[in-house]
Parts: C-alpha cells; sequence; structure tokens
C-alpha cells in the first residue's frame, strides 16, 4: 500500500545523524556537511517506488558531484523482517547501480523518525544553514506509469538552493511504501 510523506514544516532543522556507510563502514554524519545544502533521500532496496527511480537517483548523484549539494541516502528499513534491505545488500545494490553519494544504515531506527520519514522515497532538502527548503517527490515516476524517471521536483529544489534562490513551497508529497518499523517502534 502506497504512503505519502509528512510534509514537515519548511524552515524545520535538519536533525543530527552520525550513521554507518553500507560499503565503507566509515560514519557519516549531518556535521560532515556544514556550510553546504543537504538532500537526504530515505532508500531502501525492496520497494517497487525506489526501483522505479533508481536510475534518476544515479544521474543525480553524478550531475551533482562536482556542485556543493551533498547528497546522502539513508536506509531504515527493519533489515531483520526485510533482509533484501540489510546493510550488505544495501551496499551491494549501491556498487552495482554506481550511487556515488554515501548510503547510510539507520538500524536502531531514531533517524527515520527524527525526520518524520514514513516512506521510501522520502525527500528533504536543506539549505547552507540546514534548515528545510523541501519535502516532497523525487518526480512524478511511479511504478504503474509511465511518467520518465527525471527528478525533476527534486533537481528544481536544488538548483534553487545552489542559485540562492527560494524554493517554491507548493510541493508534492513523496508516495511509496512505508518504511518497515521493528515491532514496537512504529511512530505514533
Amino acid at each position: 500500500m502506497a504512503v505519502e510523506s509528512k510534509m514537515r514544516t519548511l524552515g524545520a532543522p535538519a536533525p543530527e545523524f552520525a550513521l554507518p556507510e553500507v560499503r565503507t563502514g566509515d560514519t557519516v554524519s549531518t556535521s560532515d556537511f556544514d556550510g553546504r545544502p543537504l538532500a537526504v533521500l530515505f532508500l531502501c532496496n525492496h520497494c517497487p517506488y525506489v526501483k522505479r527511480i533508481q536510475p534518476g537517483l544515479v544521474a543525480l548523484g553524478n550531475d551533482y558531484a562536482a556542485t556543493d549539494v551533498a547528497i546522502v541516502g539513508i536506509a531504515s528499513n527493519d533489515a531483520d523482517a526485510y533482509p533484501e534491505d540489510s546493510p550488505e545488500e544495501l551496499a551491494r545494490v549501491a556498487d552495482e547501480l554506481g550511487y556515488t553519494f554515501p548510503l547510510v544504515f539507520d538500524a536502531d531506527q531514531s533517524v527515520a523518525r527524527a525526520f518524520q520519514a514514513v516512506c521510501t522515497p522520502d525527500i528533504y532538502v536543506f539549505d547552507r544553514d540546514h534548515r528545510l527548503v523541501y519535502r516532497g517527490q523525487f518526480d512524478d515516476a511511479r511504478p504503474r506509469n509511465d511518467e520518465p524517471v527525471t527528478g525533476r521536483d527534486l533537481r528544481a529544489a536544488i538548483d534553487a538552493v545552489l542559485a540562492g534562490l527560494a524554493v517554491p513551497e507548493d510541493q508534492q508529497p513523496a508516495i511509496g511504501c512505508g518504511i518497515k518499523w521493528k515491532p514496537g517502534n512504529e511512530p505514533a
């Protein structure tokens, strides 16, 4: 069943995180990106909504690698119940696809809760001061439509931040699979 993102309040500060990168084991933290715009993408391996946009995620990482924006993927699904979303499988798929951005694992799901993330993909863009300027969809592509995977909505937000412009507040919520919470860990 598809779940729509919660559309956090614009201007909210970026939640702090320090999580292991699934390919290197190195800790990646919010403070690593101080003074830089930050795009945070809640991802997983098994969700058809994420699978549909994976080529666009690869292109996004490649296209913005030489810019000032930092991109971080966060995986928060219960890996015991969904082994395809384990750190090892996340690393394998990230390497196979060629993600150029770090993909970190939120084992206790506290970071997903802090972001108020509810689905995969769930997408956030923060400005240089790490204030929320965008929360919404990647683009209009869905598993059962023929819309091209372009990343149009996310790219427009990133481009506005990089240009020092305001991001329009009329934003479409992300839609995807619900985050797979550990038993007893579901948000209220």
